[in-house]
């Protein structure tokens, strides 16, 4: 049995897709009573927990194998994942599969500087591990962007022109798809891109190829980034958070082009052409 945690996110519901198609036995864990609700209409064993409160963490694991491990973005996301990590050794799982962010090791930003702490855990916990880092995703720039460049043609972020090898989702599910299924991934990190590291104008230029109306970049100041995050419901401190990522990225951090997907899943990455062809809707 699979648990998978986080799994009404970009991820996690991209994962679960694939587990679905695949026939394997998986469980799937939300916080929100809602979703659970929702999932288990739709047949899924679906469970409620709270990283926070053990009890809501044993039966969720009660009878798994492996887990996926996917944290909230919340305050304390460190400290909830290792919850996790120490009820999942004494629950007798015998893999975590950790979904991380690239340059984890680092510690070089604040994603980092969430998610490495975890990722020792984990290591001194006894328990077999895989790490998954991916680059940005692409499904962000229809998840955050897709409003403003329907109704001004445009998007609008701080970047000083800098490349970055962003990853559509459903290549990390494909990876962890794997991982979780097959063997021989224990004590591997695989850190995934895209096929090429692209700028934002060669994005823009990309996006109105693929809806057949012009979408422009903007590139904006960090204030004036922080101030329309903050008046789109990000709450300050996340925006600070994706303000250090940025500024990693401008640093040229995060252009590197990895071969990891095509190496768990014998198929090359997908590459940005398609992610707009295939999401164009939600840009027209």
């Amino acid at each position: 049995m699979i648990l998978v945690t986080g799994a009404g996110g970009t991820v996690g519901s991209e994962l679960v897709k694939s587990l679905s198609a695949s026939g394997t036995a998986f469980r799937v864990a939300y916080n929100s009573p809602q979703k659970v609700d929702r999932a288990k209409r739709e047949g899924l064993d679906a469970v409620r927990i709270d990283y926070a409160r053990p009890e809501t963490l044993r039966p969720a694991l009660a009878g798994v194998g492996r887990l996926f491990l996917l944290g909230s973005g919340a305050v304390g996301q460190t400290e909830a994942e290792i919850n996790v990590v120490r009820e999942t050794k004494k629950a007798g799982v015998l893999h975590i599969v950790k979904l991380s962010v690239w340059g984890a090791d680092s510690e070089a930003f604040s994603f980092a500087k969430v998610h490495r702490p975890v990722e020792k855990e984990i290591e001194t916990s006894g328990l077999a591990w895989t790490f998954l880092r991916p680059n940005g995703f692409m499904q962000n720039m229809a998840n955050y962007h897709a409003e403003t460049i329907r109704t001004q043609g445009a998007f609008y972020l701080p970047s000083k022109g800098c490349r970055i090898s962003h990853i559509d989702v459903r290549d990390i599910a494909a990876v962890a798809l794997t991982v979780l299924t097959e063997g021989g991934h224990e004590g591997k990190i695989w850190t995934l891109s895209g096929p090429e590291a692209l700028t934002y104008a060669e994005i823009a230029d990309k996006l109105s190829a693929a809806i057949g109306k012009k979408v422009t970049y903007v590139d904006i100041s960090d204030e004036d980034f922080k101030k329309g995050a903050v008046s789109a419901g990000i709450p300050g401190f996340y925006a600070d958070m994706i303000l250090d990522l940025i500024h990693y990225y401008e640093a040229d951090r995060a252009s590197a082009v990895m071969p990891d997907v095509e190496r768990v899943t014998g198929r090359k990455p997908i590459g940005f052409d398609r992610f707009a062809r295939d999401y164009s809707s939600a840009f027209k």
